[in-house]
């Protein structure tokens, strides 16, 4: 096997890609992709063009659904980003990680366009053999990737745009979006949140009394930014057991830090549980399943938990500095201006610096542009026994989602309103499978999404189209004998 790093940041042919380019170019016009609007304009109550889709999220999940709705020809759309070009979503940000989790034959974001494909992108630059050698596809070849799927594919992402509260009628939703320090309204007919891991919720913090200290610049989480250049002859403690855990690890060691590794468990996760379900058949028929079919599927998956990468444990491995210590219980974290103190039921222990690779939560009335709807938006545990619900406190957050990932109310009477808000991020799962957040589900997701807009669309204006049909009039055999005036 090649060097398994070998795929982490690869040189770039610029005309190379410029020929690449030229190729998925003309294979999207072949396709007529983008194709026509269809779509009647309206207007807003500010008396403006209203949008007909505004996608909250420029990063993987955002663009192809962009991607996914200019094919279908809903062009009136916005996508927004509240980072910087290039730092949308974790791969040049937070994910520490030097490959993807993933195989690099995955597809998703080329909506079956083959010049779009990763492997066209990595090939054009290092050939058929190159893409042989390649273990998995780098974090920032990924990352690169991405923008250069957005360029071919002419989709506009405004970056520094943040939305900061949604009001949703029955006739559209109201968002209020910050940048440059100013508020702007926009009214949209449909919102796609395509907000990633984070936008499911948040960062999970452990509940440790001596974070409320002030000194808390010793204290990380694995989704901060980390500085791990200052990390060098010092000692650190990270907490945790998964991807996250072992990737701020390993850039801790690589930084020239001791690490010590804390895990509840008396052993790592040896089974990935959740890569079964990856099959197309699991993917595009789950949706169908009753409610305790699915509840008992990803219940019993979480409950097993999913083992770090082999390639990130043998990345920290490599380093004679890192220890792992098993069935270690944190009570308390105490940073001070000198150190942090961890307690556990032994004593206490001293490190330079704790980081908590403790993933993300999903709780999604969390969400401050979703907080106003706590209290009417269905979720999991309204579906399921108390019982269950208390037994599996995660999985009863997660929301309980239509057919179009859209939110359902918990009460008749708000349901139109709510069905105008779609999830498009980690907190589909329990009722889609992994379809917006994971690579193999991407392109089943987006499609399923597309659609659903398509549908409700032409719903909406279903008279304005009857009457388009009416009031057609094309003199088909007008070059002919045949024709006849009307």
């Amino acid at each position: 096997m090649a060097d398994i790093w070998s795929g982490v940041k690869t040189t770039r042919d610029e005309a190379a890609l410029a020929t690449l380019a030229a190729e998925a170019r003309r294979d999207l016009e072949r396709l007529c992709v983008p194709a026509a609007n269809w779509v009647p304009p309206r207007a807003g109550p500010d008396a403006r063009p209203m949008l007909d889709v505004l996608v909250v999220g420029g990063g993987l999940c955002g663009q192809t659904v962009a991607f996914a709705l200019m094919r279908d020809g809903i062009r009136n759309i916005r996508v927004i980003d509240r980072a910087e070009r290039g730092a949308e979503g974790p791969w040049g940000t937070y994910a520490r990680m030097q490959i993807l989790r993933s195989p690099k034959h995955l597809t998703g974001p080329d909506l079956g366009v083959p010049s779009l494909t990763f492997r066209a992108w990595f090939e054009a630059q290092h050939g058929a053999d190159g893409w042989q050698r390649l273990h998995k596809p780098g974090r920032l070849d990924w990352r690169d990737y991405l923008l250069f799927v957005r360029d071919c594919a002419g989709l506009a992402v405004e970056n520094g745009v943040e939305v900061r509260a949604l009001e949703s009628g029955p006739n559209g939703v109201r968002a209020v979006l910050r940048s440059d320090g100013r508020d702007e309204i926009a009214f949209a007919r449909h919102v796609v949140l395509a907000t990633g891991r984070d936008g499911a919720g948040g960062p999970r913090q452990p509940s440790f009394p001596g974070l409320a200290s002030e000194a808390r610049g010793r204290v990380f989480h694995s989704s901060d930014a980390i500085d791990v250049a200052a990390f060098a002859g010092r000692h650190i403690a990270v907490l945790g057991a998964g991807a996250s855990a072992f990737d701020c690890a390993a850039e801790a060691l690589e930084a020239g830090a001791r690490v010590t590794l804390a895990v509840r468990r008396p052993h790592l996760p040896q089974v990935n549980k959740p890569k079964w379900m990856s099959f197309p058949g699991f993917m595009k028929g789950f949706y169908a399943l009753d409610d305790a079919t699915r509840w008992d599927f990803f219940t019993y998956a979480f409950a097993e938990q999913v083992p770090p990468p082999w390639e990130s444990v043998q990345r920290c491995d490599a380093h004679a500095g890192f220890d792992i210590r098993f069935g270690v219980s944190w009570r308390d974290v105490v940073p001070d201006e000198t150190g942090v103190t961890v307690v556990t039921p032994e004593g206490t222990e001293r490190y330079d610096a704790v980081i908590l690779g403790t993933g993300f939560d999903v709780d999604i009335l969390a969400r401050p542009e979703l907080a106003p709807l706590a209290g009417e938006v269905l979720l999991w545990r309204d579906r399921v026994s108390a019982g269950e619900a208390e037994a599996h406190p995660e999985c009863a957050r997660f929301p309980y989602l239509g057919p179009g990932f859209e939110l359902i109310a918990r009460a008749a009477g708000n349901g139109q309103s709510l069905a105008r808000l779609h999830l498009f991020n980690w907190g589909v799962t329990l009722s889609h499978a992994a379809l917006a957040g994971d690579i193999p589900g991407l392109r089943t997701g987006v499609e399923r999404l597309s659609q659903a807009l398509c549908t409700r669309l032409l719903a909406d204006d279903i008279a304005t189209h009857r009457a388009a049909l009416q009031a057609l009039d094309d003199p088909e055999l007008k070059p002919t004998r045949w024709y006849v005036e009307r």
